[in-house]
């Protein structure tokens, strides 16, 4: 298949199929496990309860227990209940998560010290912003450093190889005793999570400069400053500009915990609120939103970057 061919681009209109169809796959593999009684529907919602007692409406019960309580009903000559096949509560049906995507934002908090939906987005894209450009701002010069020289690699590189092992979670209580119980421990906790693997990252990207601008540099006597300013930085800016991309992706990935240390807030607090309501529906509409919160960032990002970087891949 000319798909599948080594090392060979596909064309627009194949990728454009190809990426469509990784998004439409686990759509129709939910939609079947939703909609197919025979693949996985474990439960039964009754419709009516019969002359079984502890039986209600719209109750999801075992099938087995249905059975059971039917055949009693049957050989006590009582009404049977009725129902049909149903999934967990815990796995609402597409359309359900479809519909709960437009009433997770119109539908007005319980209490008056909740949060409507687009504030927790907010408050949670704030802390993403803080933590991932503090990070930046002191990752991205020491990486450089690391990977330009063999003294600051040294220097930096032994400890944080150590530092990157431990999981920023752990820090949650100490940060806490620190920063306070509001966003600054939120903020540490993302810091924390992409700040030593950005050193890393960051230096192996400025090892892999062609030596030969270097040694061109040197050669027409450029100094030590002139080098790094303006062979080593302008020479990987578009290899670090893709590593942040993808370093970002790591921040929302520490999002969930980070939001659970001191006050709840955020769209974590959002997704926990709406679990103790058993309004699943809602915590996976704001599981996609997160998803498609993350995707659009980091296409706006490509699409910059095709714009800085016209010469290269972004």
């Amino acid at each position: 298949m000319r798909s599948l061919a080594v090392r060979k681009p596909l064309s627009k209109k194949r990728s454009s199929l190809v990426a469509l169809l990784s998004f439409a796959i686990p759509l129709m593999i939910w939609s079947a496990v939703s909609y197919l009684p025979f693949i996985w529907h474990p439960l039964i919602k009754v419709t009516e309860a019969g002359s079984v007692g502890y039986f209600r409406a719209n109750m999801l019960v075992p099938q087995d227990t249905f059975k059971s309580e039917s055949q009693k009903m049957v050989s006590a000559g009582l009404e049977q209940p009725s129902g049909t096949p149903a999934n967990p509560l815990y796995l609402p049906a597409p359309h359900e998560v479809g519909k709960a995507l437009y009433t997770a934002f119109a539908t007005e908090p319980r209490r008056q010290s909740e949060k409507w939906l687009h504030e927790s987005l907010w408050s949670s894209i704030q802390v993403i912003f803080w933590g991932f450009i503090l990070s930046s701002m002191l990752g991205i010069p020491i990486g450089i450093l690391a990977g330009t020289y063999d003294f600051f690699s040294k220097l930096f590189e032994p400890f944080i190889e150590f530092f990157r092992y431990l999981p920023a979670p752990a820090f949650g209580a100490l940060a806490v005793a620190i920063l306070g119980i509001y966003q600054a421990p939120k903020i540490a906790i993302i810091f924390i999570g992409t700040f030593f693997q950005q050193v890393l990252v960051v230096a192996n990207t400025t090892r892999k400069l062609d030596p030969a601008l270097l040694e061109a540099g040197q050669t027409l006597g450029a100094s030590n400053r002139s080098l790094v300013l303006k062979i080593v930085i302008p020479g990987v800016l578009p290899d670090l500009y893709r590593d942040t991309r993808i370093l970002l992706g790591w921040a929302w990935t520490y999002l969930i915990v980070a939001e659970l240390i001191g006050t709840s807030s955020g769209i974590t607090w959002f997704i926990t609120q709406q679990a103790r309501y058993k309004n699943f529906d809602n915590v996976y509409a704001a599981i996609i939103i997160i998803g498609v919160l993350g995707l659009f960032i980091d296409f706006l990002l490509a699409y910059f970057g095709r714009r800085f970087f016209p010469w290269k891949s972004i």
